[in-house]
């Protein structure tokens, strides 16, 4: 099993930055790709970005591309979220999470074992 921790939200005014964290300890080998999945409130969990284990493959939903900058820190079972220029559109909690099941990686089926949430919210 493994366990996911997340770090980093908080109140930003629109066109600001912030940047989450999330931790992995346990079996963090059991999946080959880390995400982040958000959910605003009355919407259905949306992908958001997700990076590989092994070669650091990233993967981006299109309306943060150029925003958002996933990384990952293999020595310290760390992934990381840098968003910038964030939109009040972007408010959600935001899960860390193992991509463990048979699906696309930008499918949020495909993720498995998910952190607590962290709260972002966007000022307008």
């Amino acid at each position: 099993q493994v366990q996911l921790v997340e770090s980093g939200g908080g109140l930003v005014q629109g066109g600001g930055s912030l940047r989450l964290s999330c931790a992995a300890s346990g079996r963090t080998f059991s999946g080959d790709f880390m995400g982040w999945v958000r959910q605003a409130p009355g919407k259905e969990r949306e992908f958001v970005a997700a990076i590989s284990w092994s070669e650091g493959s990233v993967y981006y939903e299109d309306s943060v591309k150029g925003r958002f900058t996933i990384s990952r820190d293999n020595a310290k079972n760390t992934v990381y979220l840098q968003m910038n220029s964030l939109k009040p559109e972007d408010t959600a909690v935001y899960y860390c999470a193992v991509r463990d099941r048979k699906y696309s990686v930008r499918d949020p089926r495909a993720f498995g074992s998910w952190g607590q949430g962290t709260q972002v919210t966007v000022s307008s």
